[in-house]
């Protein structure tokens, strides 16, 4: 999750991604917003404080101002709410949108103004990274991204970004999401989607799926599996409308989208014909994609086969969970973690696997390594049997030993030990992560050779200057 405090000493009159006030600055002129993911909003759910214009998408304030916690989905859901209630819609008249790709003069006071343009981070509906110019000084902030190839190549070529790209001017700084640093590389969005078409269509015409759509972010995912399985998605009536929020009417009549993913998720007309989009509200459908407490019958289902996300896969096979980056539509679902640190693994490491085959060993360091590499400092203990609130380093790494066979045992299921229809999995897992590798973070810097690179996404007690 961002630990970004919102402060650029080269543009100090501004404020990004935070909206407290910071002890020892001056009150911002004007706060910029990259997206609606929770760890970006830190501050705008207090309507008590006044805040300056706040420069987003249009797609991010329109979702924005329709969000809801969990707590109060259900509460409505449950007839204890009697109607939503919205957490940010105090933000409408302060929240003003910014056209992608139109570098954009914003005046802070008097002879003082910053050109700002916004460019897709490739993460969520809405995302943006902003460029921000004045005279000599140039900083970009990513927000968070997924820096994969083609989209650094597209970068290169940006009209707005060409003179930076090409050694013509640099870059002060970028801001940078650090997210994943850990030593492993992600297969693309691309390679995820089309191992996900693969292990569906294995499946009897009359299967029911239900993908964890836990934040935003995976409307690819959505778009992908209604084409290949010919059938709407089943979500509840707040997702509806959240994307929904995406298709506006004008003056004319005439429907626009506020981002590209708009038609094909909430429907569109055609000529006079109305076009359902893929999602519905309609619960007859194979795929689901509906939130537990919400009144879908399907959690009551025995044969549903649960698709899940996994950001990547050691060479052995063990699958690397996406593990505590950036929450989005309120409450995310809970996860148990224990805290630890690069020296309580290798303490771990050196005493409980000691004598230990070092393959094993590898395994066990490149997957626990992953998760710190994405997290504030903790493990993740999904999938191990309840240990109470205390487990020891031994305790700790029997499970881990317990769980990397249980995963080494599924990837041997995936790679066709299991080939008849009775056979087939019950959880389907696929590589799609919303954050940058490592190896992609370097590829993105390198195409701007910045002056110097900040880091937003750390553990401060862990994070060292030569990573």
């Amino acid at each position: 999750m961002s630990t970004f405090g919102g402060y650029m000493p080269e543009f100090p009159d501004i404020r990004v991604d935070y909206f407290r006030q910071i002890p020892g600055r001056t009150s911002p002129l004007a706060c910029f917003l990259s997206h609606v993911h929770n760890d970006h909003l830190v501050g705008l759910d207090n309507d008590r404080v006044k805040l300056p214009f706040v420069y987003c998408s249009a797609a991010t304030k329109e979702i924005l101002v329709r969000l809801e916690k969990r707590r109060d989905r259900l509460n409505l859901a449950q007839g204890i709410l009697e109607k939503e209630k919205r957490t940010y819609k105090h933000l409408k008249n302060v929240l003003k949108p910014i056209p992608l790709e139109t570098p954009t003069l914003i005046e802070l006071a008097p002879k003082n103004e910053v050109r700002v343009t916004l460019f897709d981070a490739n993460h969520c509906t809405g995302a943006v990274m902003f460029l921000f110019e004045r005279e000599n000084t140039a900083v970009l902030y990513t927000g968070d991204i997924r820096s994969e190839p083609w989209f650094v190549n597209n970068l290169t070529r940006n009209p707005f970004l060409i003179e930076y790209t090409s050694g013509m001017n640099t870059l002060d700084c970028i801001y940078l999401d650090t997210s994943n640093i850990g030593p492993m590389e992600f297969p693309t969005k691309a390679e995820g989607l089309k191992e996900l078409i693969g292990k569906v269509k294995k499946y009897p015409p009359n299967t029911k799926f239900h993908f964890a759509a836990w934040t935003f972010g995976y409307e690819e995912v959505w778009a992908t599996l209604s084409r290949t399985l010919d059938s709407q998605i089943h979500v509840d009536k707040y997702k509806i409308k959240l994307y929904e929020s995406l298709r506006q009417e004008g003056s004319n009549g005439q429907l626009h989208f506020l981002a590209p993913e708009g038609p094909v998720l909430a429907g569109c007309v055609v000529g006079n014909s109305p076009k359902q989009g893929c999602l519905t509200t309609d619960k007859s459908v194979r795929i689901h994609s509906c939130e537990k407490g919400m009144g879908c019958s399907l959690y009551e289902e025995e044969d549903v086969v649960l698709i899940r996300l996994i950001i990547s896969r050691l060479p052995s096979g063990v699958e690397v969970e996406e593990i505590g980056i950036g929450g989005g539509w309120g409450d995310l679902v809970p996860r148990h973690e224990v805290a630890m640190d690069f020296d309580d693994v290798k303490e771990l490491l050196e005493t409980v696997f000691a004598e230990t085959e070092e393959p094993i060993v590898e395994d066990i360091r490149r997957m626990l390594l992953a998760e710190l590499s994405s997290t504030a400092g903790a493990i993740s203990l999904d999938g191990i049997p309840s240990v109470g609130d205390q487990i020891s380093l031994k305790d700790l790494g029997e499970s881990l030993l317990r769980k990397l066979a249980h995963k080494s045992s599924v990837v041997l299921d995936e790679k066709g030990l299991s080939t008849s229809q009775d056979d087939l999995l019950k959880v389907i897992t696929f590589p799609y992560s919303r954050h940058s590798s490592y190896p992609e973070l370097r590829h993105l810097v390198e195409i701007f050779k910045p002056k110097d690179v900040y880091p937003c996404t750390v553990n401060e007690e862990n994070w060292y200057e030569g990573t």
